[in-house]
């Protein structure tokens, strides 16, 4: 039966994505926020989905039949509270997708501290290439982005049962902090990183860890784990699995072994099984992370059925995701790349393929410090040293530095300090106007300008590529 679904939070990624499905099923969906920015929004008004702004008691004065809150909204917002006055009925989103989409379904859970909405893109597009040959693999999936194989970040897929998901280790609900992917009961699952992250809702890497081996915790004996090889954390994390564990990488003793690899803007490399050859694979991504995020969409499509042909044909053909490494201008000769960077990991990942893939040419930096990570001056030293691969640096101030106690908050100058004592060139300025304005009479012909931000960043995407074709 059809209802009035209200989702609190419509433009974060997965809130957006899950009102397309809603949408799809043949719900009215409303939906609100504030300061909503690309890809979703657009993704959002493609489908017909208007988003209220900014949040209001009134966006509820037709009355939905269910209200979603996102995760990101807190006590004290005008919408909640009438939700809560009103005892109007109301779920978080992760339930709702366990309620509504997930019954009957083979659920493939791809989680880690990163990686995974890549990893997960990957892996619905193996299965679409091999619904080519066999339309029981047509795949539904819900990403954390916009997969530009299929121009969306979800799809729902009547009558087949595989349902691909990215599983976030963020916390649910203002009154659900368990991680998302407790919801979603995975038949078998990727793990790719365990790291220290979200510093905002978890005291340690203890308690990241004591996360995903509660989601380990959840596989059947049935199922399967394909896990990394490289990372103690996440050998910790799946050591009391219940299921089958299948670890990939570099090691010798790897079940699905990465050798032979070759850097460039075109990633190859031989994958083994077993210490056999199983593929060779090509990857128009440059990163040795993206051919392991690859190696590990490969692995659980192989363990599940899917034909070796079609993985090969898959990730050949793969064109990445919205926000990850994408190139947004080439413009008077710069190429301005945008990359979603929550953490410094990331950070080093990516400066790291942008150097294989652009080899001889000067790399900027321009790190927006706006996750709840990167805020925070925990990580002070490893944002330093991701940095400082870049041959130019330059940092925004803190996003909306006032909502991080002051003791807990990153010092961008201390940052800038650091990389200047290594001999890396960095600046800081105070929001994307002024770095544009400091920047662009400095950028020559040839270079490569990594922009670092989980968010819209000032519209610096847009008023970048604009000031240097305009500069005489």
């Amino acid at each position: 039966m059809s209802k009035h679904v209200h989702l609190i939070g419509i433009g974060g990624t997965a809130m957006a994505s899950l009102a397309g499905m809603l949408s799809a099923q043949g719900h009215r969906v409303t939906g609100s926020d504030t300061a909503a920015y690309p890809p979703m929004s657009d993704q959002l008004r493609a489908m017909g989905i208007a988003i209220m702004e900014p949040y209001s008691e009134r966006n509820l004065d037709e009355r939905p039949d269910l209200v979603v809150v996102g995760n990101a909204i807190s006590r004290g917002n005008p919408e909640l509270e009438r939700v809560l006055d009103e005892r109007i009925p109301m779920t978080s989103m992760a339930a709702l997708i366990h309620d509504e989409f997930l019954a009957g379904r083979e659920r493939l859970v791809v989680c880690g501290t990163h990686g995974k909405t890549t990893t997960t893109s990957m892996l619905a597009w193996i299965y679409a290439t091999a619904a080519r040959r066999d339309a029981k693999w047509l795949p539904s999936f819900l990403i954390g982005g916009v997969a530009e194989n299929f121009g969306t970040s979800f799809h729902v897929e009547p009558g087949t049962r595989p349902f691909l998901l990215e599983g976030d280790e963020y916390d649910t609900a203002f009154f659900d902090k368990g991680p998302k992917f407790l919801h979603y009961f995975p038949d078998a699952a990727i793990l790719t990183h365990v790291e220290f992250d979200h510093a905002d809702i978890y005291t340690d890497l203890s308690a990241v860890k004591t996360a995903f081996k509660r989601m380990v915790n959840l596989i059947p004996r049935r199922g399967r784990l394909v896990a990394f090889d490289g990372s103690a954390n996440v050998t910790e994390c799946c050591a009391k699995a219940f299921c089958a564990v299948e670890r990939y990488g570099f090691e010798e003793s790897s079940k699905w072994g990465v050798v032979d690899l070759q850097p460039g803007a075109t990633t190859m490399w031989t994958l083994l099984r077993d210490g056999n050859e199983f593929a060779r694979l090509a990857l128009p991504m440059a990163g040795e992370h993206n051919a392991l995020n690859a190696t590990a969409a490969a692995a659980l499509a192989a363990g599940q059925g899917i034909p070796v042909e079609s993985i090969v044909d898959a990730l050949a053909s793969f064109k990445s995701v919205k926000r990850r490494l994408e190139v947004r201008a080439e413009v008077a000769g710069v190429t301005v790349i945008d990359d979603f960077a929550h953490h410094p990991t990331a950070i080093r990942e990516t400066l790291r393929a942008l150097r294989g893939a652009y080899p001889s040419r000067r790399l900027w930096a321009v790190l927006e410090p706006r996750s709840n990570t990167l805020r925070r001056s925990v990580f002070e030293h490893e944002i330093v040293e991701s940095l400082a691969l870049a041959d130019e640096v330059v940092l925004a101030a803190v996003f909306k530095s006032e909502a991080i106690p002051a003791g807990e908050r990153l010092d961008p100058a201390h940052v800038v300090a650091g990389l200047q004592e290594r001999g890396v060139p960095a600046v800081l300025c105070a929001d994307a106007d002024a770095i544009v304005a400091e920047s662009v009479s400095r950028m020559q012909v040839g270079d490569v300008v990594a922009i670092l931000s989980n968010g819209g960043f000032g519209d610096i995407y847009t008023k970048l590529p604009k000031a240097l074709a305009s500069r005489s």
